[in-house]
């Protein structure tokens, strides 16, 4: 369901996309190409100067929350998961590549490209580089924190981009079923 906002701002959505009937998107909202928006999702830009862009190729899954602040922005890059139940909140700015786990919490910050924060972690007024893992369950609140996070491995590399093209793989399986109904 498609809403604007209070300042009468709507969604943009990519006639690429694909957004699940139950999601809820709200304002200023810009959906790229190839996006999977999955059910029970909330996408909300709606306090005065927010907005979110979701680039190309990322995935919302299920019971997401993107909110952000008045006056800050959501940006997922490209290629970016954000699995079932995640909270990524503005100001946030989430890299290419990335991967933000189930139930994960990510608040104003600034997450470089091909970054994992696993499940049920949570990250606040940081920035990480690219390549880093926050592990299940980790909090990394502090600058210095950060200086301790493991760099990718290629088997998390490997989850990542599965995920990724199994997301790919439901907007072509959603958009084919929508036209032969």
């Amino acid at each position: 369901m498609l809403y604007p906002n209070p300042q009468n701002q709507h969604p943009k959505i990519s006639e690429k996309a694909w957004v699940s009937e139950t999601a809820i998107i709200v304002g200023d909202v810009t959906i790229g190409d190839n996006v999977y928006v999955a059910h029970n999702a909330i996408i909300r830009a709606d306090e005065p100067g927010s907005s979110i862009i979701i680039e190309d190729n990322c995935n919302v899954q299920d019971n997401v929350i993107l909110h952000a602040l008045s006056n800050s922005e959501v940006i997922i890059e490209r290629d970016t998961s954000l699995a079932h139940g995640c909270i990524v909140h503005g100001p946030c700015t989430l890299g290419h590549g990335c991967f933000i786990g189930f139930g994960a919490v990510v608040f104003d910050c600034t997450i470089g490209n091909d970054v994992l924060v696993l499940h049920n972690a949570t990250v606040r007024a940081v920035e990480i580089p690219s390549g880093k893992v926050v592990f299940d369950g980790q909090v990394v609140t502090k600058q210095d924190d950060v200086e301790t996070l493991d760099e990718i491995t290629p088997d998390l590399a490997k989850f990542k981009n599965s995920v990724i093209n199994a997301n790919i793989k439901l907007v072509d399986g959603y958009k084919d079923l929508a036209q032969e109904a």
